[in-house]
């Protein structure tokens, strides 16, 4: 007989859009641990896709939160509704998976974590980075002081998917999604920093647009300060063949990690190392899922048997940055994070 401990998450996705669908489609092979029971999806379109997932549709997020067989819902939704649906989600009792960004404000992000923290709910968030095999090899490298110490990042994260986008998506909305490749791509890479680096001192950066009529901009590079010393150097763009490279550099040695493909469809990563004394190591590593890794994890945690690896300090600590990077898109001027 299952017990509760080992049965899977029921959980409601909500949002069906590229994302949200993608979710639905990696979690087919996660059944054991998450189970998506039903969808929200308000726009016109998603009844062919949900009875060829055997999904149940609902019109509104109010139905999937008063469901009785949800037990956590997945938020892939505009950023700017986060904040109130993770509200609603923990007056329901339902934990949550929120994709990135949590918020746009350090003081949302602090209040989505106090919320869940509060009530004992589990929050989890769309940093699948951080479940890519060599990526979290890199951070257990610089964790157990195999690079000596940190000095600097170096990052990229751009593509060109949102070109072809109609001009009505909201991710192509300045206010819902300010400053570029920032909270499509940049995010991943400032939460990464900051898990290297620690805390956000101040952050400078510039955002323009050369080569499309993307209203937040289509080219932004951000250079990050940290309390604890050392910079990172952040280039988010949205208009180029796709290209994603993280580097981190210490005093013992350096890691390179460069993905084949997009996450959407991962082909695994080239990884160039090397460490004080030793020849420069270029080695391949095969595909892995990480986005179901990641909600994988986050159902294992809802069942009690580990921690969520992204704590709620790291989770405001990554927002800290993004509403600094915002204000620096805007100025040109370098901003105080948080």
């Amino acid at each position: 007989m299952t017990s509760a401990q080992d049965r899977s998450v029921r959980v409601a996705m909500v949002g069906l859009g590229w994302w949200g669908r993608k979710m639905v489609a990696v979690l087919e092979g996660a059944r054991a641990h998450l189970e998506v029971v039903c969808a929200v999806e308000p726009a016109p379109g998603a009844e062919e896709f949900c009875a060829e997932h055997r999904l149940t549709l609902v019109g509104n997020y109010a139905d999937a939160l008063e469901n009785p067989d949800v037990e956590a819902v997945i938020l892939a939704t505009p950023h700017s509704l986060h904040e109130q649906q993770i509200e609603d989600a923990v007056t329901a009792g339902k934990h949550v998976f929120c994709e990135k960004p949590l918020a746009m404000t350090k003081a949302g992000a602090e209040k989505a974590v106090a919320l869940c923290r509060e009530a004992g709910l589990v929050l989890g968030m769309g940093h699948e980075r951080r479940f890519e095999p060599p990526i979290a090899g890199m951070l257990a490298a610089a964790a157990d002081g195999r690079l000596g110490r940190l000095l600097q990042v170096e990052a990229n994260f751009s593509h060109d998917k949102f070109l072809g986008l109609d001009p009505s998506n909201w991710r192509l909305n300045a206010s819902q999604a300010p400053a570029a490749g920032m909270t499509a791509t940049g995010i991943h890479l400032t939460d990464l920093s900051a898990k290297l680096l620690g805390p956000a001192r101040d952050v400078r950066v510039a955002c323009e647009n050369l080569a499309s009529q993307i209203p937040q901009g289509d080219t932004l590079s951000a250079h990050i300060r940290f309390h604890g010393g050392g910079t990172a150097y952040v280039s988010a763009t949205l208009a180029t063949p796709f290209v994603s490279r993280f580097a981190v550099f210490g005093t013992k040695g350096w890691i390179e990690v460069r993905d084949k493909a997009h996450v959407e469809a991962p082909a695994g990563w080239v990884v160039t190392s090397a460490s004080t004394g030793t020849p420069i190591e270029v080695e391949e590593v095969g595909p892995a899922e990480p986005v179901r890794d990641n909600l994988v994890a986050f159902a294992a945690a809802v069942r009690g048997r580990q921690a969520y690896p992204i704590t709620g300090e790291d989770m405001i600590n990554n927002i800290a940055i993004l509403e600094s990077i915002i204000k620096s898109a805007a100025t040109g001027m370098v901003e105080t994070v948080g």
